[in-house]
């Protein structure tokens, strides 16, 4: 098992609902309607993940000698997406990494032997909404002024 010895810099922190409530309602007007109009279809507004893989997922990069995690945006393709629905839409991919002085500023991938064989650790997946959002909440309802002045509440 690896060990690291330097401690790493918090590069988060903690928000409250206010803060949450206007960072999704500035992705949904700056970013999310204007992927819907072009996909023609409701864009990803959240990717959802239990706890136990986050877990799995983290004991597995630290295992490594893993200190940092990117998450990286990505889309789903024809040849990748798990079901149809979610072909062309948004997904989070996480990808372990490991820093020299625990920063982002020198992290690099992290990759762990599979077979022999070098591998990147990361996690993808999770449950896309849209299209299966369950009935949990996405955020404060939002006001969405499209490209042609039309209005939409989502």
């Amino acid at each position: 098992m690896n060990t690291i010895e330097k401690k790493s810099v918090n590069a988060g922190k903690f928000v409250t609902k206010q803060e949450v409530d206007t960072l999704i309602t500035s992705y949904k007007q700056e970013r999310w309607a204007a992927n819907s109009d072009r996909l023609g279809m409701a864009d990803s507004l959240s990717v959802w993940f239990t706890v136990e893989e986050i877990e799995a997922f983290l004991a597995q990069v630290k295992s490594n000698g893993g200190n940092g995690v990117r998450m990286h945006f990505g889309v789903f393709s024809a040849e990748n997406a798990p079901a149809t629905e979610l072909e062309g839409r948004q997904t989070l991919v996480m990808i372990g990494n490991r820093s020299n002085d625990g920063t982002f500023a020198s992290s690099k991938e992290l990759y762990a032997s599979n077979g022999g064989k070098p591998e990147v650790v990361a996690l993808a997946g999770g449950t896309v909404c849209p299209p299966f959002c369950g009935t949990g909440t996405l955020g404060k309802a939002s006001l969405i002024v499209r490209g042609d002045n039309s209005m939409e509440i989502i």
